[in-house]
């Protein structure tokens, strides 16, 4: 097994510390990183940025995007990933697992704490209000989501119809999300080849404003760290324990707990999504909920949104709301196992699935990003992704208002095609009107995600407990 401190390369034995930052002092930081890790990727890559670069003056600006750009092409959270990657540049194996660790630690921890409340006290009317308070900002935020994404990948006609064609796909025809990140791929591959200017990639993040710190200033310097020159050795090695890690587990639960029990489920579902989650959790949620609702039962549709209120609220990726999702499913389905002890051990298994394969990611392929980064046809793929990723998120606002705002719905078939839609007369009031509420905080009054949340889920305990909606 590779020794994630003593690991050494062909290319010699240094220990890559020249740059004088101390493994304590990191450990400080990436803690540092994690504790105001909210706001969805885009907050939480500025927050690094600020401390990483701005402040401890880690990288230098083009390292930064350099690594942030490698992370984009990713399926997984983008923001975790660069957490590996800067704490493998600085501190080798044992600095990425440090970074990418604690980057989720505080959020599992949180759900984890969420979780136990919402079962054991969720019938309590201020419980249930405040589950309810923050639904109505989930949408909210949700429809922000589709307008900022669309903002930003629908640039041209090729993406606008990739993005159609990928709601209609996943809303009217049911087509599997996997099977539309294939095909967006496909299409925008084949549409580079063509030498199209309309699947000419975009340039991802910006750069922050104001000066930027080169990368020879920087404590990293501008020179490419021992450690993190292309070693085949080493990359099989590590990606072979990560493998073990990842896989190991699902393999065992199989042969112990047969293929239909609820964790072996868990695993090998989350583990999918794992794979195939690009352009950030938003996307695959629509996806994971119909999957969870409709084809396992885990959980209710209002529960999904309860889920992704708890990961709004809590520090750490998006995704998390995964772990709520195996939670409950384990919650409902035992077996021979106390409830409270399944969904706990539940949660456990549908984070390690889902995180495990990022370090992965960034350990197998970081030292060959060069190639990887110059590939025009690779970064097309990406940009049609992108834009389908919005008509997928598009389908999971409307999955969550469809739910949410009415009390009924009914599935309307025309041949083999099939539609649900709500019954109108089933408005519920007080849903809207937080709803609305909530859209005004955030897209009148700028409000950002955290306050919207927090004074949707107040006014949802007073709703409940005073009836004042």
């Amino acid at each position: 097994m590779v020794n994630p401190v003593t690991e050494t390369h062909a290319e010699g034995t240094a220990d890559n510390t020249s740059h004088g930052i101390s493994f304590g002092e990191a450990l400080r930081v990436w803690l540092r990183v994690a504790a105001l890790s909210f706001g969805g990727p885009a907050g939480q890559i500025a927050v690094m940025h600020r401390i990483v670069v701005d402040e401890k003056k880690w990288i230098g600006e083009q390292r930064f995007l350099h690594a942030l750009n490698y992370c984009m092409l990713l399926p997984g959270p983008e923001a975790q990933q660069l957490a590996i990657y800067i704490g493998w540049l600085m501190h080798r194996t044992a600095g990425g697992l440090v970074a990418g660790i604690l980057f989720v630690l505080p959020g599992f921890l949180s759900i984890l704490a969420l979780s136990y409340v919402y079962v054991l006290f969720g019938s309590v009317d201020a419980i249930e209000g405040m589950f309810f308070g923050l639904k109505a900002a989930v949408l909210a935020v949700v429809v922000q989501a589709v307008i900022r994404i669309g903002g930003r990948a629908l640039k041209n006609p090729a993406m606008v119809a990739i993005a159609a064609a990928a709601f209609i796909g996943i809303f009217v025809l049911h087509v599997p999300f996997p099977l539309i990140i294939l095909a967006a791929a496909m299409i925008g591959f084949v549409g580079s080849k063509s030498g199209s200017s309309l699947f000419q990639a975009g340039n991802g993040h910006k750069a922050a404003s104001g000066r930027v710190l080169a990368d020879a200033d920087s404590a990293l310097g501008g020179e490419t760290p021992v450690h993190a020159r292309p070693n085949l050795v080493w990359s099989l090695n590590i990606s072979a324990v990560l493998l073990t890690l990842w896989l190991g587990p699902l393999l065992l639960l199989y042969a112990f707990r047969g293929g239909d029990d609820v964790f072996t489920q868990i695993g090998v579902f989350f583990s999918k999504m794992a794979v195939v989650t690009f352009g950030g959790a938003y996307a695959v949620l629509a996806y994971v909920a119909q999957e969870a609702v409709q084809h396992y039962g885990w959980l209710r549709p209002t529960e999904m949104l309860d889920g992704l209120g708890m990961a709004e609220t809590t520090p750490g990726p998006l995704i998390m709301v995964l772990q709520f999702v195996g939670f409950m499913g384990a919650y409902r389905d035992p077996g021979s196992l106390d409830p409270i002890t399944a969904a706990t051990l539940a949660a456990i298994l549908a984070t390690w699935v889902t995180f495990v394969p990022c370090f992965l990611w960034i350990f197998l392929g970081a030292p060959f990003i060069e190639k990887l980064r110059g590939n025009a046809a690779l970064a097309s793929a990406m940009s049609a992704i992108t834009a389908a990723v919005v008509g997928v998120i598009l389908n999971l606002a409307i999955w969550f208002g469809l739910h949410f705002l009415f009390t009924e719905a009914r599935i309307h078939r025309f041949g083999p095609i099939w539609i649900e839609l709500p019954v109108w007369s089933s408005l519920a009031l007080p849903s809207f009107v937080l709803s609305v509420a909530a859209a005004i905080a955030i897209f009148r009054l700028r409000m950002s995600v955290i306050p919207t949340l927090l004074g949707c889920a107040v006014a949802g305990m007073a709703w409940r407990l005073f009836g004042i909606l």
